[in-house]
């Protein structure tokens, strides 16, 4: 009987690991990957890894992750361990009032958490940055370290503070040699808990940061946004990391135990020598600044940048900076509404990336304002579909960014074109396709398709309409079965998990770029032509940098690095027209090259009463997709 259990005990132990470490091998694996791909290995490569080597903002990230969590791990243990032994020595009444004021963090939700010492930095006006995410890891780290300590604390005899100065010790020496050897492991155990919860830390870090500070967290979550295998080739290095720390946490006290005369004197002559080394590197350092300090046209000034994450060329910012002398500060955001609302209460950028309808919104309630047209000479070099559409008939706020259309990605192996243009958008009720179909999460676009499906323009105010349209959505989510996604389509279609999928046409690009065997289909109903633009806010700190940004990012360089890593469509007539012929990144490939000057096709304008009831019908569709799910 007890080898049964044992046997099961045995089995349930190697279950977990499995568990808890095959999802870790599966990244480390994929991070070699040749392809962009998370699910397909297609050949060894050492590519992300570089990616990730030469990725400026990655490296900053790594620095602030490992410098926030070492710092907030000192800070908090000391502080934490100094309060444990006070209270310790407290009157009864007010340890345990501590205590359960220490408690309250640590069971609290972490948003809670995060919003409030967001709200106290922003009531002190405080300016968000490193220094406000440091002194947020370590509030919320010295309650963990309070509570390590405490216990062992407890454990010790009251009287042998007493004891070692009545043998002569001060009461430091008390402290530092008798209290703390003896409590050490509980210490060791906080600072462990601290400086995982700060290397782990997301959503507080998320709402306390500002001036382009990013943590790993942050960096992973917005490069998750879309196709990036340096997730896994970054997210492997921090397990190498963690790793070698636990090794060294291990075998330091093995090699403090063998440390002899001899090893203090090599000890000393290695110091030494890294001292040295220190000062040539720094000589190095300053010199190189030196010569990077020659006179350039905004040298030392900062430009800030709001975008959506993942949404620029690798090389577009250190090139700017290189170019300028100045220093650009990048900030992501998730959506428009998400931007609009930090834009509207105030806080400064010098460039925003918005969509055309947001753009609409800005300059209607005059958060942006006019450029200033005679410094952005490379303007000449756009496409004529790319300007003066109705959101900014003269561009006088904006200057394009990328531009395409929302169309159908199928597998051609299981749908034919000449299906999608007998049905268009009405493919998607086919019960042919039911469990084997796609929608986006974007409340406009899901409401063009079913509108444009129904023959009524996407920018209908009519109420009756949008009914319609509702039902029609509505039939696609609970007849159909159709699975409601984000940016996890890219992968999943390029890897043809469904037969077909709503998508836009950058996207479609480079799914088509991964499986020849994909299609993209602009259905003659009609599509959403829409256009991404670079605009400046009315209270921006720097508009010359903002328009000289706007400038190069015209230019023929920095437009072919942007879409083409990218893959969204470029504004550059020149850089479109090469990525897209022959030995171009999306040779032949009709996504990256969306039809213009078709009827049918519409942008959206923006309508506040109109996007309230579109929200609310969305929100209900979305109700309905999970209970057809279940």
């Amino acid at each position: 009987m007890k080898k049964k259990q044992n046997l099961w005990g045995k089995l349930l132990i190697a279950f977990l690991i499995i568990f808890f470490y095959a999802p870790i091998l599966y990244m480390i694996i994929f991070s070699f990957n040749e392809s962009r791909s998370l699910t397909a290995f297609s050949g060894f490569s050492l590519k992300w890894y570089r990616h990730m080597l030469e990725s400026k903002d990655m490296m900053e990230a790594l620095y602030t992750t490992f410098s926030i969590a070492i710092l907030a791990t000192l800070i908090s243990t000391v502080a934490g361990t100094i309060s444990a032994i006070g209270l310790s020595k407290s009157k009864r009444i007010l340890r345990e009032a501590v205590e359960q004021m220490n408690n309250l963090p640590i069971m609290n939700p972490d948003i809670v958490t995060a919003i409030g010492l967001m709200l106290l930095f922003i009531t002190f006006q405080v300016e968000k940055g490193y220094v406000t995410m440091l002194l947020a890891h370590v509030a919320f780290c010295i309650p963990y370290v309070i509570l390590s300590v405490m216990p062992k604390v407890r454990s010790l005899d009251p009287n042998l503070a007493d004891a070692a100065m009545d043998l002569g010790a001060t009461p430091l020496q008390a402290l530092w040699k008798v209290i703390v050897p003896q409590i050490t492991p509980g210490i060791v155990s906080g600072a462990l808990i601290a400086f995982t919860m700060s290397v782990d830390d997301f959503i507080i870090s998320y709402f306390v940061t500002g001036q382009g500070v990013k943590n790993l967290s942050i960096m992973v979550y917005t490069m998750s946004k879309r196709v990036n295998p340096s997730i896994n080739a970054v997210s492997t290095l921090v397990v190498v990391i963690i790793t070698l720390s636990l090794l060294l946490i291990n075998l330091i006290p093995l090699l403090l135990e063998n440390y002899s005369e001899k090893g203090r004197k090599r000890r000393k002559l290695f110091l030494r020598t890294g001292a040295l080394l220190g000062v040539a590197v720094i000589a190095v350092l300053a010199v190189r600044g030196k010569e990077r300090l020659e006179e350039k046209p905004f040298q030392g000034q900062v430009l800030r940048i709001y975008c959506p994450g993942e949404y620029m060329g690798e090389n577009v910012i250190p090139d700017f900076e290189e170019l300028t002398g100045a220093r650009v500060i990048t900030e992501y955001f998730d959506s428009n509404e998400q931007m609009y609302i930090k834009v509207a209460n105030g806080e400064t950028y010098d460039i925003l990336v918005p969509s055309d309808y947001m753009i609409e919104r800005l300059i209607q309630e005059k958060l942006i304002q006019k450029l200033d047209r005679e410094k952005i000479t490379n303007s000449d070099l756009l496409v004529k579909e790319a300007l003066y559409l109705p959101y900014d008939p003269e561009n006088e706020y904006s200057v394009p960014y990328f531009w395409g259309s929302v169309g159908i990605v199928y597998d051609t192996g299981k749908v034919t074109e000449e299906e999608l243009q007998e049905k268009g958008y009405n493919i998607f009720l086919d019960p042919k396709y039911k469990s084997d179909i796609y929608l986006y999460d974007s409340e406009r676009d899901s409401f063009m398709i079913a509108l444009k499906a129904l023959g009524y323009s996407m920018n209908t105010k009519e109420e009756e309409q949008l009914k319609e349209a509702y039902q029609w959505l509505e039939r696609c989510v609970s007849t159909m079965d159709a699975e409601i996604v984000t940016d996890e389509i890219i992968d999943n279609m390029a890897q043809a998990r469904k037969a077909l999928g709503i998508v836009y046409s950058g996207d479609g690009a480079y799914i088509m770029s991964e499986n020849e065997e994909m299609g993209y289909f602009e259905p003659l109903e009609g599509t959403n032509l829409w256009c991404d633009a670079m605009v400046i806010p009315k209270n921006a700190d720097n508009p010359d940098l903002a328009h000289e940004f706007m400038n190069y990012l015209c230019s023929y360089e920095a437009a072919y690095d942007n879409s083409d890593f990218v893959g969204y469509t470029s504004p550059n007539e020149e850089v479109m027209e090469e990525l897209f012929s022959e030995g171009g990144t999306y040779e032949g490939i009709n996504a990256y090259l969306p039809r213009a000057g078709y009827e049918m096709d519409e942008s959206f304008h923006y309508d506040e009463e109109t996007k309230k009831i579109i929200s609310n019908l969305w929100s209900k569709i979305k109700i309905v997709a999970s209970n057809a799910g279940k």
